[in-house]
Order: structure tokens, then sequence, then C-alpha cells
């Protein structure tokens, strides 16, 4: 047997679901004992997707890339420290942020504030709900993703936030069930790693560090953590967190490859996730975390753990985690002052079980970040009015004398609402419009039915599966408290009431299915429209059982068209609904929002009437029927093996559109699909720079930078297209831009895939040229052999237009010359 300090247990796949091999596990630490006395797992068979090889040891930073000199401040500040305040560096404690670094006064050292961030500061009283990040990605706007992250990063800094935990690249929406899907940004790994790499820059540019979470492969929220003994003082799993097992390409092509555009960006930290991968947990996962995330991607940053995903000690901390967060933690109602490391690691170094190189690299890895972006001049305290928002870590549980300066309940919010609004006009999507029915030119008489439309009956700072009230946030870690919040009540009232319209509410979805159109009431005659606010609710902690809108919202929208033949829906979610209501003929138009912040009715309203032309796209599809959609999450087994949770990602490179299409399945609404009030077309799509003579199948070998081979980052091929504005209304046309693999690449290539995007201004009547940079990256594939992206020999296909089904030029080229 191999000694306790190797072994780690990375497990990946590396050949298909045909080949049978052992699967490594991984030592177990209990909190409170000594890094020697670490107990080990039998090897057993758990997949046949095989185990990865031990990679060892974690890599040093070099601070390349851009971070040479704050690596030199953090190797400096690093030697001041003892040999427990390094230990204690990489321990999160209980305090007023949800993760909390504890201070050096010393060295006057504040410690690190890690705040939940994916719309707000989660903990942050007089602070703003922005849109929400598939709100975001539905804008398909580079400039909107990077202002939206700036801006909230300036709220979190000003509540004293060191550290955001966002962005998301993972859940990415391999399945529509999964809850979290609406933290996320888009079911695709190119839209997603702009997202990304947008939002990232964002929020460092205001100061504050960026956390890309979760690695990886984390799609669901069913059994992402052990079972547990329900006995508090035990930590004995009854079964283990879900396993996603994973081929190598599809981990490259898929899941890697928005975190690779997060590492390009520098981003600060990364998030391990709850789940296993092929068997092994996310956050002791040697070849995920030291080879994959360090060594191919060039990561420079650090390692922490999602809360309570830490699962061992020495495993964890040799496979390349370097903070372990938050903890102490809460089980089961009681504090455990333990912690896998902690007093543990300062154990495990004394006894010589871990080096004391990798601790410090671990310390220099947290500290590199925190000089590279100025944190240790003038950075505002923490607003003292966090800590009893804490649900987490309330003050009873704080067992270190935290010390507050400066103002309490800090207005942080700025002018930011306005933003927030052109936002969530921005990120609205407009279906259906039959017939030209919006915008609406001040109708008379309007009816607003469905349980969306009106006001939180619970409190303006709760989000919930609540029957009554907007849905313009979400629950859990991504929770927000809202200041205020704007309605579509509220909005649609206002403009009525300017233009001399009667409005008539009906709010009870029970009521609109059963009794309350079952006689007159339009009045005084039949409406001009009826607008239907429905909303389906999405959280972290639970997958979602049905696509449909909840409070039997589908049959709320049919019952309103039978009596209204001017019926528009807006539903609001975080992510796939189905919407048979679609092909009733009185339903003239559809709208979708996603959880869009604390001015979503303000929003809508601008979009009804007309004062915003929607320009919004789908970052997903919506297919006709539930059953049309593959990749279901696990939700149960049917043994209670400890670890027979496992989930199969045998649809491979299938993943949303890419399913649809590679089937050629029908759907209702496609990705990257959404109207306008005006027309568009595009054409000449051409040629604008070719591929060198002398392009390669493979990358040059260079010198890994953060994103991995900078080769991989250089633009080979460029087209460019013609988009004009056929219409009499300005607006913002999303010209977009597919590559179809030539026959030489592996089967299940999927037959199109996004690798270009704009969003351009045209005035009705005009036209301009975009141009779209292909990378190597995008015209490559993850080639499992060779361990390497490469570009296949043969032809390929441009395909640009308004969608992924909606394509109005194409081109035919080939890349490597023979």
């Amino acid at each position: 047997m191999l000694p306790a300090q190797a072994l780690l247990g990375a497990c990946l796949l590396f050949a298909g679901p045909s080949v049978a091999a052992n699967t490594c596990q991984t030592p177990i630490n209990h909190p409170g004992e000594p890094f020697s006395n670490v107990q080990s797992l039998n090897t057993t068979i758990l997949s046949p997707y095989g185990h990865s090889p031990l990679i060892l040891p974690s890599p040093n930073t070099t601070g390349n890339g851009g971070w040479e000199k704050a690596l030199l401040k953090a190797k400096k500040f690093a030697h001041k420290l003892t040999l427990e305040e390094k230990s204690w560096m990489a321990t999160g404690q209980p305090g007023p942020c949800v993760g909390n670094v504890l201070p050096i006064p010393r060295l006057n050292f504040t410690g690190l504030c890690l705040q939940n961030g994916p719309q707000c500061v989660q903990q942050g009283d007089y602070s703003s709900v922005f849109i929400s990040s598939v709100s975001a990605a539905a804008s398909w706007d580079r400039q909107l993703l990077y202002d939206r992250a700036n801006a909230m990063a300036k709220e979190h800094k000003a509540k004293g936030s060191h550290v955001i935990l966002g962005p998301i690249g993972g859940p990415l929406g391999r399945s529509p069930y999964d809850g979290r899907t609406w933290e996320g940004f888009a079911a695709d790994p190119y839209l997603t790693g702009v997202c990304m790499e947008e939002t990232i820059i964002g929020m460092q540019d205001a100061g504050v560090q960026a956390n890309a979470k979760h690695f990886i492969a984390n799609e669901q929220e069913t059994q992402r953590n052990p079972t547990y003994n329900p006995d508090a003082n035990e930590t004995t799993y009854i079964q283990d967190s879900v396993s996603a097992n994973i081929d190598d390409r599809t981990l490259h092509e898929i899941y890697m490859w928005p975190f690779a555009n997060a590492v390009r960006a520098k981003v600060a930290s990364a998030m391990c996730s709850y789940n296993r991968v092929n068997g092994s947990h996310a956050c002791q996962n040697s070849y995920l975390l030291n080879h994959l995330l360090k060594g191919e991607l060039g990561f420079q940053g650090y390692v922490m753990s999602d809360w309570g995903a830490t699962h061992s000690g020495v495993s964890s901390v040799e496979s390349g985690m370097d903070m372990t967060m938050p903890g102490g933690f809460t089980l089961y109602g009681e504090l455990w002052n333990g912690s896998f490391l902690g007093k543990n690691l300062t154990r495990a170094i004394q006894n010589g079980t871990i080096e004391m190189s990798r601790l410090d690299d671990m310390v220099v890895r947290i500290m590199t970040p925190y000089f590279w972006l100025g944190q240790e001049n003038n950075y505002p305290s923490v607003d003292a009015s966090v800590g009893p928002l804490n649900v987490d870590s309330p003050p009873d549980t704080w067992q270190y004398d935290w010390k507050f300066t400066g103002e309490s309940s800090r207005d942080v919010r700025a002018n930011h609402s306005a933003m927030i609004r052109e936002h969530g006009s921005a990120s609205t999507v407009l279906l259906k419009n039959k017939g030209n029915v919006l915008p609406l030119k001040k109708p008379r008489n309007i009816v607003i039915a469905g349980n969306d439309a009106g006001p939180l009956t619970q409190g303006p700072d709760l989000m919930g599966d609540f029957e009554y009230g907007h849905l313009a946030g979400s629950a859990s870690s991504g929770s927000c408290r809202f200041s205020f919040l704007s309605t579509p009540l509220d909005a649609i009232s206002a403009r009525a009431r300017k233009d001399g319209s009667i409005v008539q509410s009906f709010l009870n979805n029970t009521l609109l299915t059963t009794t309350a159109l079952t006689s007159p009431l339009w009045i005084p005659q039949q409406p001009d429209v009826c607008l239907v606010f429905l909303k389906s609710f999405s959280s972290e902690g639970e997958d979602r059982t049905s696509l449909d809108l909840d409070w039997n919202g589908n049959a709320v929208a049919e019952a309103v068209a039978n009596n209204c033949n001017n019926t528009i829906v807006i539903t609001n979610s975080g992510g796939v609904n189905v919407m048979p209501f679609a092909d009733h003929p009185n339903v003239t138009a559809i709208l979708a929002q996603h959880y869009a912040g604390e001015e979503s009715g303000n929003a809508i309203a601008d979009v009804l009437y007309g004062d915003v032309n929607p320009s919004a796209k789908l970052p997903y599809v919506i297919a006709y029927n539930a059953s049309d959609y593959n990749a279901p999450v696990t939700t149960a087994v049917q043994t209670n093996g400890t670890f027979d949770w496992q989930s199969w990602f045998d649809e491979e490179l299938e993943v949303g559109y890419r399913y649809f299409d590679a089937h050629n399945i029908s759907v209702r609404y496609e990705f990257g699909f959404g109207l306008s009030y005006t027309t568009f077309d595009l054409k000449s799509l051409k040629v604008k720079n070719s591929a060198p003579k002398n392009l390669t199948a493979l990358p040059a070998k260079r010198p890994t930078e953060p994103g991995g081979n900078p080769a991989l980052w250089e633009t080979v091929y460029t087209l460019e297209a013609e988009v004009s504005n056929t219409g009499d209304v300005d607006g913002y046309a999303v010209p977009q831009l597919y590559v179809g693999f030539p026959s030489s690449a592996p089967s299940g290539t999927p037959p199109s895939q996004l690798r270009g995007f704009d969003k351009v201004w045209l005035p009705a009547g005009e036209k301009k040229n975009v141009s779209f940079d292909l990378m190597r990256r995008d015209v490559s594939y993850w080639d499992v052999v060779a361990q390497d992206w490469r570009i296949p020999a043969g032809e390929f296909t441009f395909k640009a237009g308004f969608s992924s089904r909606d394509f109005h030029a194409k081109k035919a080229d080939t890349l490597i010359k023979s």
C-alpha cells in the first residue's frame, strides 16, 4: 500500500465506458485528528471510466502573466509568518463574512472577507440587486457583462469584501433541471467563456478578487454532498456525493472551456466543487487541480473549497487545494471547532507529512492576488452590518474577537439602479410577436394577470417558491436583500395612469384557472391587452422536478387566452420552461425574463411600451416537450452502497443545442433566438484574413501562460459579414458565427458550434460590417491521444446568422493546407 500522504485518489477517465478499471479512493481525516492518523479506503471498482494518474507535487505559483511583482510581496509577507499563522491563513474561520481569513494585526493584515455575490452583495443592506447571470448571458453583450460585474464589485468593495464568490462556469447547464443554472450563464462553453472573462475583468478592475466556480462538472444539486450519519459526532458517509463520470475530450471541450477563459482573465481564485469526478472528490483530485488547472491552464491563483467540500486533510492539500472553507463548520446544528486543516495542518508540517514548501505555496498563492489588486492599501473595512445578516456563521459562533471600523450600514448603491433597469430590458428575450402587437400603443383597457405581477407578500428581502410576488432573484447563497423592488404591476399601472387607461389585476393563479374567468368581468369591454406574468423558481440545494411554469402557470396562460384575444405572456425564471401555450392563437406575444433584479418591473415595461427595442437572445434551447431534453440529473439510486451515486455524462459533447442539432430534433425556440421590433439581414460572409499557409495541426509548444498554451489564443482566421437593419426601427443586431468541423474530426463532433458573436447598433436602413476572429482553440478539438488541441484536416463550414438554426450566409474553407 502507498504511504498515507500519497493516497490522493484523483480519478478521471481517459477511455470510453467500455473500458473497465479500478477506481482509487482517497483517505479520510476526521476533524480534530492528526494527519498521521489517516484512514484509507480500499481500492474498489466504481466506474468503468477508469482512474487518473496521481499528479504530484502541486505546482508552485510563479506569478507568470503579470503577477511577478505581487508574487515577491507575497513571498516577503509569507516569510514573516509563523507556522501557525500560515496554517490558519489556509483555513477559514466563522466571522462576519460568509468566508473569513483571520487578521494578523502585527503585520497590519486585516484578514480576508469572502462574500457570495452572483447577483448582489448577499449580506448587504443598502446595496443593489443586479440582473442574474443567466440574464446577463441572454444580453449577448460584452460591455453589459463588464459593466454589471464592475458595478457589483464596487458595491462589494465598499462593504469590505475582498473576494466575490463568482462568477460561475459550472453548472454550465448540461441539464435544464439543474437548480443553479440561473447563477451560471449559458448552456454553451463558448458563450459562458466570454461571460466568465468579461465578468472577471470587470470585477478585478474594481479591485476585488473574483472566484471562478465550481471546478468542475458540478451539474446537479441532488446528492452534491455525501449523506452523513445523523449522529453529529460522526462524519462517516452513508452514501458519498454523486460522481460526474466524464471522458477526457468532453471535459476539455465543454466543461473546462470556460475555466480556461477565466484563468486567461487572471482570476484570483477558483473554487473546487462538491461533487466527485470519476470517483474522487473534486477538492482532492490531483489530476483536476494539479495537472489540469494549475498545470495545463497555468492557473496562478489559489484553489478554495466549496463550503464543506473538503473531505480530507493530506489528500486535499497535496492534490492542490490551497484554502478550506468555511474552516470551522456547522453540521446538523452543531458547530465543529475542528477542521481538516488549521491545527491539523500545523501538525502535518511538524511531523513531516506535508512539506513546508507546499504550505508556503498555499500562502503565496492566497496573498499574491491580494497584493496584485492593491488590497493592502486603504481598503475599506468590513461593514459591521454584514455580520448579523450572516446565516452561515452568525455572531454567536464566532471564536475570534472581530473588530469593526468605519461606517455601519453603508449605502453603496450609487446610481446603479438606472443601469440595472437598462440591463433588465437589454436581457429580456422577445420570443413571439404575432402581428406586431408589441410594442404597446397606449392600450385603454389593460388586464394584468398571474401571480408574478405583484408585490412580494413575504417581504422584499425574501425570494423563494412563494405563491405571490414578482420573482426577481432567487434563494440560498445566491439570494439578495432588496432595498426596493419594481414590480410589473407597479410599473405598468404607472404607465397606464399617464395614458388614462384602465388596469384590472387578477393575481390569484388558482382562481384564474377555476372561477375568476367564468363570469363576465372585463370592464367595460373586451380588454385591449391581457398581460400574463408567470414564474418558475430554481435555487441552490435542490434540482427542478418540472420544466413547467410554477403554480399551474401553463394553465393560467391557456385560461386567460381563452377569454382574451390579445394575450401576452411574460415568463420569469432561472432557465428553461416548456411553453405549450405558445401555440394558442390568442397568445400573441411571449417574452422571457430571467430574474432581472430590483428594476425588473420598470425594465419589462420599457420593452412592452417600446422605449427599448428588445435585442436579447436565448442562452439555451426551449424544446417542445420536457422529454425532448437529454442528460437528466441523477435523482435516485436503487442501491445503498457508499459509492453508488453515479452520473454518467455519456451524452459527451451533445450538450444543449448540440444534442438537438445532432439528432435533428425540432425545437420551439432555438439557442441564440430572439426577436426585435425591427428586422435584420446578414450576407456576404467572406474571408477577411486567411489562415497562415504554414498553419500546423498542433500548436507550437510554448511556455504556459494563464489560460494555457498562448498559441491557443492566437487568431488564425478571420471572417467578415455585412449586417443590415432592414426594418424601420433602430436596434441592436446580434450576428452569430457557428463552425462545422471537417469530416476528419472524431465521431461525436457536433454539427455546429458557436464560435463568435457581436452586438452592433444599427439605425433603421443602415448596414455595417462585422468581423469574427477565430483563435486556434476555436477551430480545434481535443485530441485524447496527443493530449493537445488539434486543427483537423479538411473543409470547415462557417455559418453566420442570428441563431443556431437561422443561417443567412455560409463559407467553406480548409485551414490546414496540404
